[in-house]
């Protein structure tokens, strides 16, 4: 394994940056495969007693799960910082998901399971967030900064085709066959419950280049009671004087209420699509496949703009793009012009997602920046209820989901609006950084 004990400047390593995107496309299987298409509908339908509750019950243990990586994301970031050796936390993250979904093979399509189910999602997804606060830091201590944004971009892309690809195999191999790879019995729900080993392998397996090939990206190695006394009184500090950094606290908001506005888009759209254009399950796993892959291509594309023409235009870009089509699927009737204004969202997403990493990266002190990613896990979490409470609101107080879905609109204008106080990448970071 590649040591180096001082890592600073980037050396735009190419054959380290691809190791570095093929970890996007290790854990991009577990929100795919697990969270989005195969294990939650698993849960729902034969795990939980009905789907109302089990949806409701799948909810709240991931509401639980981003609710604590909000909490420890900003502390784990700044210990990190003092310890040295990032990849140590990034593997022991990366670890501690993978055997999350590891342990979903022993969940039963029973009743007294569903507590068992719970736990063992909660902290894969514990693990899969708190592992992406390392990965995501790794990036400005790897590419130069006037490619940050299209390797950020290729590594966003990457992962959503690695998420599809894990998809697709698990549809061919396990779940779509009549004999299932392995024999394994379909009564006892075996084709589904295997997909949590699955996608572990997986991550370990495409992890690996990572870990193997990549320099640690910390420059001091300190004992970690040190690190984390150190780290703390850190990360107190910075709270304190958070007026140094007014670009990046603006940059935090405005990330804060686009991202509720998006994730709220990901968690509702199905539904909106299901109760007002009459979209039935199979429709919607293709309109969630293509939206993936829309999303990919998208974060490919954008990611040479990013760096042409900075990643606060590309989010402005994605964002403009998502009011636009979004507010179109507020007022068209029929499911053709649903798919014809649908499908573009993806384009917009993918690059949104991809260039708020290379922005944070741009900004982020060089000697913070595991803290500032901590923080900037934090702005993805800390508010993540109130979207969709609204959107609840509105739809119950209009009777509509037109109306609910309206709200959506709204946290992306909020966003952009926020995003206009965010000053130029030179103007984002003090002359030093706060003491």
């Amino acid at each position: 394994m590649i040591n180096a004990k001082n890592y600073s400047k980037p050396t735009g390593n190419r054959r380290e940056l691809i190791s570095w995107c093929l970890y996007d496309w290790a854990n991009s299987a577990f929100p795919t495969v697990i969270i989005t298409f195969v294990f939650a509908a698993y849960f729902t339908n034969s795990v939980a007693e009905d789907q109302t509750r089990g949806t409701s019950l799948w909810g709240g243990a991931l509401s639980l799960s981003a609710l604590a990586v909000a909490v420890f994301a900003p502390f784990l970031g700044a210990i990190a910082d003092h310890s040295g050796n990032h990849k140590r936390w990034l593997w022991v993250f990366t670890l501690l998901s993978a055997f999350g979904a590891m342990m979903l093979w022993t969940v039963e399509p029973k009743g007294d399971h569903i507590m068992h189910g719970l736990f063992w999602v909660a902290l894969a997804n514990f693990g899969f967030e708190l592992s992406m606060v390392f990965y995501n830091a790794m990036l400005p201590f790897l590419a130069p900064g006037n490619q940050l944004g299209r390797w950020s971009g290729w590594g966003w892309g990457v992962g959503y085709l690695g998420g599809l690809a894990c998809l697709g195999i698990v549809l061919v191999m396990f779940i779509q066959t009549e004999i299932p790879m392995f024999n394994l019995n379909k009564d006892a729900s075996e084709e589904l419950r295997i997909t949590g080993p699955f996608v572990a392998t997986w991550m370990l397996i495409f992890a690996l280049p990572l870990f193997l090939l990549v320099p640690d990206t910390g420059d001091n190695e300190k004992r970690i009671t040190s690190a984390v006394r150190e780290g703390l009184k850190s990360l107190g500090l910075t709270i304190k004087k958070l007026r140094e950094y007014k670009g990046i606290v603006w940059f935090l908001f405005a990330r804060m209420c686009y991202t509720d506005g998006l994730n709220t888009l990901f968690a509702f759209g199905g539904i909106y699509a299901a109760g007002t254009f009459g979209f039935n399950f199979q429709d919607l796993i293709i309109f969630g496949i293509t939206i993936n892959l829309t999303a990919g291509i998208g974060a490919i594309i954008f990611a040479w703009i990013d760096d042409w023409l900075g990643p606060k235009t590309v989010i402005t870009i994605g964002l403009t793009g998502l009011v636009v089509f979004g507010s179109a699927l507020l007022v068209v009737e029929s499911q053709t012009l649903f798919w014809i204004f649908g499908i573009p969202l993806g384009v917009f997403v993918g690059p949104i997602q991809s260039a708020s990493r290379s922005l944070m990266a741009h900004i982020a002190p060089a000697s913070m920046r595991m803290e500032f990613f901590g923080l900037y896990a934090l702005s993805g979490k800390a508010t993540a209820f109130l979207a969709p409470a609204l959107l609840a609101m509105a739809t119950s107080a209009f009777d509509s989901q037109r109306a609910g879905m309206t709200t959506v609109i709204l946290f992306l204008i909020l966003g952009m609006i926020l995003l206009i106080k965010v000053p130029p990448l030179n103007y984002c970071i003090p002359p030093s950084p706060a003491p």
